[in-house]
């Protein structure tokens, strides 16, 4: 047992042994899967709850099922370790399952590693096992048996183009027998370098060949190459425009004619795992036949076109593209008072990853306050210029009134009223102002309408050709968030993330998302949700274009939106007892920190050593119990767990958005020596400071000023200017103006970001569902007050009109 990776997580066991133990489990009666879960949900490192256990006692309902192969599964996605396991099997008693975990009589403890390397080098793979009985090897090459390949080491001296391709050893052990892993061999041509020469290559990561430009003639083809050396085997990913190519994953890649807009600039990213490298990048452009009259006759020419050779050069279509992109995503789950949601973190996670590929300067943040959330707001606006493309990402709790559309802030009281919600309508005019290239808005909420509210919108918008709305549900329906144990998108970014990079206009994206989301394709939510395209968009606009920055742009606060999501430097601590601590550090999102300890040496002479952090500031309000865990999923790490490294204690520090100062901790140190009582260890502590992380550069924290043009409305009981978010009666509207004449001069003013307030709160909100069921969430409204438009005017309704008939719904 001992001999066992007790750190290791039993999702990452082999499916096979993970079915061993579930029969083992399932047919024992006194010592099986129940008492485990008994004894499981008794341990708060891995929480099983009575909901769980009844779930793994519904599989034996189905054909196959197995309640020990669910609860197995389970306690994975809890991050129970092997180590766990063993101890609850040890403390349950059953034998037959521990059996299951012992090491096997033949064991391949060094796996062949696939590696590039150069025609005329030396080639070595390693595979090595441990066993019972005297180890015989043969090597394979495909189903080839490679000659005298029956040693432990395979060596092949000097390599040849015809030794590429893919290789395997199988180790004899008595009876037992067992393969390694698929080693690839790739065996670059020495003659394509122009004669250089490379006289120690080291295995690292080289680049070797460089694309090269093409000009790509009517009806034809053209290769781009590139290739690197180095062990792991490089990967390939080749980029057109700055977006990766669906299948462009190999060291040659053909540009064929017929490819749609063919023409543009290409780039190969390669990496290894431990390195990564970027190709020059370089133009293909499309040359199509020049017809030329000439005395009647047609003739073509094309010698005289070559942009890369002495000629005039080839005009290439103008390509439209934008001056920055930058992107606010937000995700609001964990509402004070309201149902709570689930999707939205993974939404905006994944988002974030795929905009960023596209170029996009990305601050991602989950669970805004009101004030934060309009702080954010003002930050994204000052990065607009003209020519920006702008996105903003909502998911949370919502709803929309006379098509105008709210996003609640977590801390929205119930019911919530528009003065507690930001109006999404109004942060768009606010960006028609700033002539931006393009705006997009994809809003994952709910769209259901206060039917007791008589307030009429006053948002006055200018019909531009740049606004694309993508709607997550109809009008006056819910979105929904499926349910599951485990972390999964919501119905809307589930098909929205495997069109994202498409190369395409915007519109046409969406389009695609539609028809491959709901729309009849999707049983979870037919009839009940479905996705809306609203679109002035006129040129051809697409979130893969390329960016040009403006020679007079302010690119100052560019630079700072870009820096939200920056992590400190990961580093080393050294202690007097001689222990060297490693500090790392992680970014979920924008606003979540995770931080990282590792024991890098110690003391020969150390029998116990462990490094913690404690002592944050208490404006973060982190719980004490929740920080220095064994595993990133204990202390609430999802996303990232896969990527962090292991045998570590992980603190994920939340809501950074609210950190003031700098964030100052310290790192304590905990020994014990062999010559000394393990019951009294010995303490050493550091006191670090990283400055301000990520989001908390950009102070979200602060106060929403009184000119703010990011205030909901200029009237007195608004949040914004009043601590009191309740009107009084002297406060309420009455018709044809305001009560407090003072206020009436501020309404010829465009520079707020006006909602016009119910008297009551708003139905709204994700809905919750299962796949098979589907259970809509809803808040029922108060009854309402008589209410008012904020300013009246002649002209407000038909400009309305205007806006509105502009916005064409995109048919399915």
């Amino acid at each position: 047992m001992e001999s066992l990776d007790r750190s290791m997580r039993i999702s990452s066991l082999k499916e096979s042994l993970v079915k061993k133990l579930s029969d083992a489990l399932d047919k024992s009666t006194d010592k099986g899967w129940r008492k485990l879960g008994t004894i499981v949900s008794n341990d708060r490192r891995v929480k099983i709850s009575s909901n769980d256990m009844e779930m793994c006692s519904l599989k034996v309902l189905e054909l196959e099922g197995s309640p020990s192969h669910m609860l197995l599964r389970l306690m994975g996605e809890r991050g129970c370790t092997t180590g766990h396991l063993i101890d609850y099997l040890k403390t349950l008693g059953n034998t037959e399952a521990l059996q299951c975990l012992q090491p096997p009589a033949l064991q391949i403890v060094i796996q062949p590693q696939s590696v590039a390397l150069l025609c005329g080098y030396n080639l070595h793979l390693s595979c090595h096992a441990v066993g019972q009985s005297p180890l015989q090897y043969q090597w394979f090459k495909s189903k080839e048996e490679v000659p005298n390949g029956i040693s432990p080491n395979l060596v092949i001296s000097p390599v040849q183009l015809k030794d590429a391709g893919f290789y395997i050893c199988r180790v004899n052990s008595g009876d037992a027998f067992e393969f390694s892993h698929w080693a690839e061999v790739d065996v670059l041509n020495i003659s394509t370098l122009s004669g250089k020469s490379y006289p120690y290559l080291d295995g690292q990561l080289k680049l070797l060949i460089q694309p090269q430009s093409r000009r790509v003639d009517f009806g034809e083809n053209v290769l781009l190459e590139c290739g690197a050396v180095g062990r792991p085997i490089p990967q390939y990913q080749w980029h057109k425009n700055a977006v990766p190519i669906p299948n462009g994953t190999k060291r040659k890649l053909v540009v064929s004619h017929g490819m749609q807009d063919t023409y543009g600039r290409y780039h190969c990213v390669i990496s290894n795992g431990a390195d990564i490298i970027c190709t020059n990048e370089v133009e293909v452009v499309t040359a199509p036949k020049i017809s030329i009259q000439v005395s009647g006759a047609v003739e073509s020419s094309e010698a005289d076109y070559d942009i890369f050779g002495e000629g005039p050069g080839l005009p290439v279509p103008e390509q439209l593209h934008a001056t920055d992109k930058v992107a606010l995503l937000i995700g609001n789950l964990s509402y004070q008072n309201h149902v709570q949601l689930k999707a939205p973190m993974v939404d905006v996670y994944d988002l974030t990853n795929l905009l960023r590929q596209l170029n996009f300067k990305v601050v991602s943040l989950l669970d805004l306050t009101e004030s934060e959330m309009r702080n954010a707001v003002e930050e994204f606006l000052l990065l607009l210029h003209k020519g920006v493309y702008g996105l903003l990402y909502y998911a949370g709790h919502g709803y929309e009134n006379y098509g105008n559309s709210f996003m609640v802030p977590v801390d929205a009281p119930n019911p919530y009223r528009s003065a507690n919600c930001l109006c999404v309508q109004s942060i768009l005019r606010l960006m028609q102002e700033k002539e931006t290239g393009l705006n997009v808005f994809l809003l994952d909420m709910c769209r259901k309408r206060n039917f007791h509210c008589k307030s009429t919108p006053n948002i006055v918008l200018r019909v531009t050709a740049n606004i694309v709305f993508g709607y997550a549900t109809c009008q006056d329906a819910e979105a929904f968030e499926l349910s599951s144990t485990g972390f999964i998108n919501g119905v809307f970014v589930k098909f929205l993330k495997k069109r994202l990079l498409d190369d395409e206009k915007i519109t046409v994206m969406l389009d695609r998302v539609a028809e491959e989301c709901h729309m009849g394709h999707f049983d979870a939510t037919k009839g009940k949700q479905a996705l809306e395209i609203r679109s002035s968009l006129s040129e051809r606009r697409a979130l893969t274009d390329v960016i040009l920055p403006g020679d007079s742009e302010d690119q100052t606060h560019s630079r700072q939106w870009a820096k939200a999501h920056e992590l400190p430097e990961s580093m080393c601590l050294d202690f007097d007892c001689g222990a060297q601590i490693k500090l790392g550090f992680a970014a979920e999102f924008s606003n979540v920190l995770i931080i990282y300890t590792h024991i890098v040496k110690k003391p020969t002479d150390m029998s116990f050593c462990q490094a913690h952090v404690t002592d944050f500031s208490k404006e973060l309000d982190v719980d004490p119990k929740e920080i220095n865990r064994e595993t990133p999923e204990e202390t609430g790490i999802y996303l990232l767990s896969s990527s962090l490294p292991q045998h570590c204690l992980y603190t994920r520090i939340s809501s950074l958005q609210k950190l003031r100062g700098e964030l100052v901790f310290t790192v304590c140190l905990q020994g014990s020596f062999t010559d000394m009582d393990d019951d009294h260890p010995v303490h050493w502590t550091k006191t670090v400071n990283i400055g301000k992380p990520l989001i908390a550069r950009l102070a979200l924290h602060r106060a929403m000023r009184r000119n703010s043009c990011l205030q909901t409305c200029p009237i007195p009981h608004s949040p914004s200017c009043s601590p009191c978010h309740s009107p009084t009666p002297e406060h309420h509207l009455h018709q044809g103006g305001y009560h407090n004449p003072d206020y009436q001069s501020d309404f010829s003013h465009n520079n707020y970001l006006d909602v016009f307030e119910p008297m009551q709160g708003a139905v709204g909100g994700r809905g919750e569902s299962y796949y098979d069921n589907l259970n809509l969430c809803h808040h029922e409204p108060d009854d309402c007050g008589p209410s008012n438009p904020i300013e009246a005017s002649d002209d407000i309704d038909e400009l309305q009109t205007a806006f509105i008939n502009s916005l064409q719904l995109q048919s399915q």
